[in-house]
């Protein structure tokens, strides 16, 4: 079971996210904090695993109490300001839900924090194993000129071919790789080094927390990247303009020949 904490000063909002919660077997509410210097000093005291944090709160914002926690637990926030996400995806909270929520969404975002939250347990377990010797999932260090590169999981190395490649999504400190048939890996990695090794010519950033491989974009609008394989990725601001123009446009069918 994980404890989970809600900070929100509307008391409302905090009962909505509760309710849906606790629909939910493998997590606990166990406290409520109704603004962000509560949160703080209940979780300098306590052991949590998982934070549902408003973002305006009084005394202290969700963003500047997550900036302020040494060891922090797994950040989810919930806003009715979409304008602040970057930012918290720059703190490596895990998720961002824009009010109001529903209650899949609040489901998809526990599963997201539970499996990077045993990720991590997984990861320290066999490091202790092998005395540190090296981290239980490597990547390639030089893939920028292949159609291929390895994993490392444990003691087996796996080949992915670039083309089935779907899309690269952020875990903070990990990322988890999509490929064709819906196959999953995971890599202790972050999604800003892995862009470093791929050639921008296949793979493109269209989120703070998502690459996708233009090989297997099947169409573009204003706030979304749909894949051949029906998966959706959402497009941001920052990386919209630049897709269109640099990838989109060039590849238009025109009216008229240049």
């Amino acid at each position: 079971m994980y404890s989970v904490l809600i900070a929100d000063d509307n008391i409302i909002e905090r009962d909505v996210i509760a309710s849906y919660l606790s629909r939910i077997k493998k997590v606990k509410v166990v406290a409520e904090c109704s603004d962000g210097a509560s949160t703080n000093t209940y979780l300098s005291a306590h052991q949590i695993d998982i934070v549902f944090s408003d973002i305006d709160m009084p005394r202290l914002n969700g963003i500047n109490l997550l900036k302020g926690i040494p060891k922090p637990p797994v950040f989810i926030f919930i806003s009715s300001f979409p304008e602040y996400a970057v930012e918290s995806y720059n703190l490596d909270a895990i998720d961002y839900i824009i009010k109001p929520t529903s209650f899949e969404r609040i489901q998809k975002a526990v599963d997201k924090a539970i499996e990077y939250i045993e990720l991590k347990k997984n990861l320290t377990l066999e490091q202790e194993k092998t005395n540190n010797e090296t981290p239980i999932f490597e990547i390639g260090k030089d893939i920028t000129t292949d159609n291929f590169f390895f994993i490392k999981e444990n003691n087996t190395y796996t080949k992915l071919n670039i083309q089935d490649i779907t899309h690269i999504e952020s875990m903070g400190d990990f990322s988890k790789i999509h490929t064709t048939g819906q196959k999953k890996f995971v890599v202790l990695v972050s999604l800003k080094n892995i862009e470093k090794q791929l050639s921008a010519k296949i793979f493109r950033r269209v989120h703070r927390q998502y690459i996708v491989n233009l090989l297997h974009i099947g169409s573009v609008n204003s706030t979304e990247v749909q894949l051949t394989d029906k998966y959706t990725i959402p497009l941001s601001n920052t990386y919209r303009q630049i897709l269109i123009e640099s990838v989109v446009e060039k590849k238009l069918l025109k009216r008229f020949g240049d």
